[in-house]
C-alpha cells in the first residue's frame, strides 16, 4: 500500500470519497481506546493479523467449553460498536492488540466483528477502508456462505482490494486446496451482496446456493430473500453503517416486494457493481425501505425472542 492521496475521488459532503472511507464511522470509532488502536503497525498485513486475534467466532472456532469460554458469553455477539468491543477485549486481557490471545481472551463474535475491528485499525492509520457484505465461495464448495469482509483502497493500482480479516494466512480453498490470497480476494471468491443479487436475478447463479449458515434450514436464512438481505446490508456498509448481520429493517424483511421495488434493487445492485460514485449510492440509501431507521429488529442467536434495537446516533 502506498500513502493515501486524498485529492482523488468524487466529493461527498465536502470530502473526497477516499477521505470519507478513511474516517471512522459511528460503528468503528474506537473512542477512548484510540491510542491503543494506533499502536498497531500500519501495514495491511499487521492490521489484519491484529484484528483476527481479537475475535472468537461463535460458530466457526469450535465449542465454547473446550476453549474456556462460558456459555453465557454468547451475548457478546450483539456487541455493535468498536469502542464497546475493545472495552470487553481489554477487560478480558489488558495486553496490546498485537499480542497473540488465547480464545478465551477474545470477544465472542462473527465475521462482521473481525471486519469492524480491522476497519477501526485501518482508518486510525488513514487508510480508506469499508465493509462489504455478501457471500464467500471458499467455505463449502459449490455454495455461497454469508460473510462480511473489508475492502481497502490500493492507491498504486487505483482499485479496491477485498481483504478477509478472519482467515489465517495459510487458509486454503477447500475445493482446490490452493492457498487463498486473503489480502486480495478475487471477485469470484467473494461476491458482494450487489454482485450476488445481479447474478441471481440474471439467472447466472442459483439463489438456493446462497445461505446464512449451512446448519440452518430456515427459509429466511437462505435463497433470494437472504441475497436481498445482504444487498441492503451491503448498501448500508458502503455508506458508512456497518450493521450486525441479523439486523432487519425495511425491504430486508420477509414481505414480498413489488415489481417497482425489485426494479429499484436491480438498479441499486447495478450501481454498486460498477462502483458508482458514493453520492449516487447515498441517494439510494435515503429511500424508505433502504435507510436504517432509528429502531431495528435483530434476530440474535443469543436471544429467544427478536430484539428491538435503537441505533446510536
Amino acid at each position: 500500500m502506498v500513502p493515501l492521496n486524498v485529492s482523488t475521488g468524487s466529493s461527498v459532503g465536502g470530502m473526497s470519497e477516499r477521505e470519507f472511507y478513511a474516517r471512522q464511522s459511528r460503528v468503528t470509532e474506537p473512542g477512548r481506546f484510540a491510542a491503543r488502536v494506533e499502536e498497531v503497525p500500519g501495514s495491511l498485513s499487521a492490521m489484519r493479523r491484529a484484528a483476527r486475534q481479537l475475535v472468537f467466532h461463535y460458530r466457526a472456532d469450535g465449542p465454547f467449553a473446550e476453549n474456556g469460554i462460558a456459555a453465557e458469553r454468547i451475548s457478546e455477539i450483539d456487541t455493535r460498536y468498536a469502542e464497546d468491543m475493545l472495552a470487553r477485549i481489554f477487560e478480558l486481557s489488558d495486553q496490546p492488540l498485537t499480542t497473540d490471545r488465547k480464545p478465551c481472551d477474545r470477544l465472542v463474535g462473527c465475521c462482521r466483528d473481525f471486519t469492524v475491528l480491522f476497519l477501526a485499525i485501518a482508518r486510525a492509520h488513514g487508510m480508506p477502508a469499508r465493509a462489504r457484505v455478501g457471500f464467500a465461495a471458499y467455505f463449502d464448495p459449490g455454495w455461497y456462505g454469508d460473510h462480511v469482509v473489508a475492502e481497502v483502497w490500493d492507491e498504486q493500482q487505483q482499485r479496491w482490494r477485498l481483504v478477509d480479516a478472519e482467515l489465517a494466512d495459510d487458509y486454503a480453498d477447500p475445493a482446490t486446496g490452493a492457498p487463498l490470497d486473503v489480502e486480495d480476494l478475487t471477485r469470484s471468491q467473494f461476491l458482494t451482496g450487489a454482485a450476488a443479487w445481479l447474478a441471481c436475478r440474471e439467472g447466472s447463479a442459483d439463489p438456493a446456493r446462497f445461505y446464512a449458515s449451512p446448519d440452518l434450514d430456515i427459509p429466511m436464512t437462505r435463497g433470494l430473500w437472504y441475497v436481498r438481505h445482504n444487498l441492503i446490508h451491503d448498501l448500508a456498509a458502503v455508506t458508512g453503517r456497518e450493521m450486525v448481520p441479523w439486523d432487519n429493517w425495511g425491504w430486508s424483511g420477509l414481505e414480498e416486494l413489488s415489481r417497482a421495488q425489485l426494479a429499484v434493487l436491480d438498479d441499486l445492485a447495478a450501481a454498486m457493481s460498477r462502483d458508482a460514485p458514493l453520492a449516487e449510492l447515498m441517494s439510494f440509501y435515503e429511500r424508505d425501505g433502504l435507510r436504517v431507521p432509528a429502531e431495528i429488529t435483530s434476530y440474535s442467536a443469543a436471544s429467544e425472542v427478536p430484539l428491538q434495537v435503537f441505533a446510536r446516533r
